[in-house]
């Protein structure tokens, strides 16, 4: 645990001196690892003075745009006045209680079982605890703007804390509201702790994981190059400290929380010994995350509402620009060179091209409909496209538009630097996608109506040569036979894998696969994210042995062979008559800066 400086601790005693002379209450909360073999937590929550009748509330939603009610895990309820009295706690629905008798204040006490690991949970066990605070804290609904604070109690004694929030000589951690204590990730276990400064600021890596895993070297020396890239594309740091939280499980894991003084991030162990630069990408996207989403903010995800669903149309740019500057980022960085760069983008036209539902679904109505993506029938290709996937084509695509349009003078780069400059430090939100089209427009001087009329708002084919003319590449199509299993599926972040398709007649159903089957096993080992991932290292020919559990038949083991199928593949190649103005352009695509940059 970090000892506090004793400026800090003068700045939290003048920050609670405030806000007690305002006459603002401090909700207080105490979180006992009560049981780490039964996954039991046991909140208790202190609330100062107020009205008689005070409402609470738990969220019903929390690190992804899903439902998924937190209560769920809530096995009881008490509370009781300074006095030690009981107090009646009446439930106004599954999500939200009353008391009565709380004017001097009341000791709410309860218990949640915590066991959803990765980035998006909480849980605890005895390996250790993660706690994405919203999922175990109720909040009373008058006091989530008022300051509060949380200790964590029965520690292990070989068990260290981290999170972003620093402690007072109490070993509490206070935060000006509710909002930014949960906006505060929590690792408490026997993790290793990297630390490094970086052009005035404090880095943190705190990684839970077997020493043999990772090679914290190297992950170090990523991490400089990310930091350093990223806040020099952005000519901005809006931060003196900041904590990488990272967990490598050798079971299902997989993406990254951004957070606005950190974030967490799990991938699987085995995943990343096969593939180490996956780990660059995702903590390249998730540290951009600071400025976009989590400062650059679209209107329409505020205010936070815990009770339901924050549909924005934003996410294309929230969350797929995001990974657009996260390429530029790595290659600024020397993380990926140009033809990885190239390789990933064709990649991505193709996985864009081979859904059927990018005719019929835009990139905004995928945004909106991100609440959805914890249906398996949803994540279809006939049903959907990812915000993450064509809105990272899109960032791609606007930089080259604002390119062509603009001479040179301007690319993405410029259009989030204007965001963050007339948005994020103004304390201003930007108004979804008219708000990118602004800053598009102010930075390129064009009109550029119709890149968002038909590529963002609409679902027109993209003409892609028409775009990449601009750094002198084309995209070229080839047709592929790969291994076909028969058969969908995909999880939801740490879900189990569902079945959400079956070819008619073909071997998986013959087989006794059935749509809404969860895949436990494939080949003896886990599945991956995708079924396509667990199988593209077999042929045409191989068997595939897929152990399922279903409601109807239990567990099952079912074996039949891989056929085969034809698919489009697409690689980006050089135009056969590149001219100079195309090279110098790719040269400054290639660094994610404009070729001719206007004069400030």
């Amino acid at each position: 645990m970090s000892r506090p400086s004793a400026h800090h601790l003068l700045l939290c005693l003048i920050f609670w001196v405030v806000f007690s002379s305002r006459g603002y209450g401090v909700t207080n909360y105490n979180v006992t690892l009560a049981d780490p073999e039964q996954h039991l937590v046991r909140v208790q929550m202190t609330l100062p003075e107020g009205p008689p009748e005070r409402e609470m509330q738990i969220p019903t939603w929390n690190a992804l745009y899903q439902i998924r009610d937190f209560s769920q895990y809530l096995n009881w309820i008490h509370a009781r006045d300074r006095a030690g009295r009981p107090l009646v706690v009446r439930s106004i629905n599954d999500s939200r209680w009353q008391i009565a008798g709380a004017q001097q204040g009341a000791i709410v006490e309860y218990e949640m079982f915590a066991d959803s690991p990765g980035p998006f949970g909480a849980q605890l066990n005895s390996h250790h605890a993660f706690f994405n605070l919203a999922q175990i804290l109720i909040y009373p609904l008058d006091g989530r703007n008022q300051p509060t604070s949380v200790r964590f109690d029965q520690v292990p004694q070989s068990w260290h804390i981290a999170t972003p929030l620093t402690p007072d000589a109490d070993g509490r951690y206070t935060a000006e509201n509710y909002d930014r204590l949960v906006d505060s990730p929590v690792e408490i276990s026997n993790f290793q702790e990297l630390d490094f400064d970086e052009s005035g600021a404090h880095y943190r890596v705190i990684i839970d994981s077997e020493p043999g895993d990772y090679d914290a070297e190297a992950i170090t020396s990523m991490l400089h190059k990310i930091v350093t890239a990223a806040t020099a594309w952005m000519n901005d740091r809006p931060f003196t400290n900041y904590m990488f939280i990272y967990h490598f499980p050798h079971g299902p894991a997989g993406g990254g929380m951004e957070h606005a003084y950190s974030t967490a991030i799990s991938l699987n162990a085995d995943a990343l010994a096969r593939d180490p630069e996956i780990l660059a990408s995702v903590t390249a996207h998730e540290f951009f995350h600071l400025w976009n989403v989590k400062r650059i903010r679209p209107q329409s995800l505020e205010p936070v509402d815990y009770t339901k669903e924050n549909f924005t149309r934003a996410l294309w740019f929230s969350e797929g620009c995001t990974s657009t500057a996260a390429d530029f980022i790595q290659l600024r960085a020397g993380l990926i060179d140009e033809r990885r760069f190239e390789q990933e983008l064709a990649a991505d036209i193709a996985e864009l091209q081979r859904r059927p539902a990018h005719l019929t679904q835009s990139a905004e109505q995928s945004s909106l409909d991100a609440w959805l993506e914890g249906y398996p029938y949803y994540r279809r290709g006939e049903r959907s496209i990812s915000y993450y996937n064509k809105g990272e084509l899109l960032g791609i695509l606007l930089d080259l538009d604002i390119r062509e349009a603009s001479r040179g003078k301007a690319s993405l780069r410029e259009v989030f630097q204007w965001m963050n400059l007339n948005y994020a430090k103004k304390g201003r939100f930007f108004p979804d996608s008219d708000g990118v089209r602004e800053a598009a427009e102010g930075v390129s001087h064009a009109d550029l109506r119709s890149f968002f009329q038909n590529y963002v708002a609409g679902t027109d084919e993209i003409p892609w040569d028409k775009f990449f003319r601009v750094v002198g590449l084309h995209l070229v199509e080839t047709t592929n036979t790969v291994p076909d299993a028969g058969f969908g599926a995909s999880r939801n972040f740490d879900a189990p894998m569902i079945v959400s398709m079956v070819n008619p007649g073909g071997s998986a159903e013959l087989a006794g696969l059935q749509v809404g089957d969860t895949i436990l096993e494939i080949n003896g080992g886990p599945p991956g994210q995708e079924s396509a991932e667990s199988v593209s290292a077999l042929s045409p020919g191989d068997t595939i042995t897929v152990k399922v559990l279903s409601r109807r038949d239990g567990q099952r083991d079912l074996k039949w062979k891989i056929g085969s199928r034809e698919e489009i593949s697409y690689d980006l190649k050089d135009l056969e008559n590149i001219t100079r103005t195309q090279r110098a352009e790719r040269a400054a695509w290639l660094k994610g800066e404009a070729q001719n940059p206007s004069a400030p």
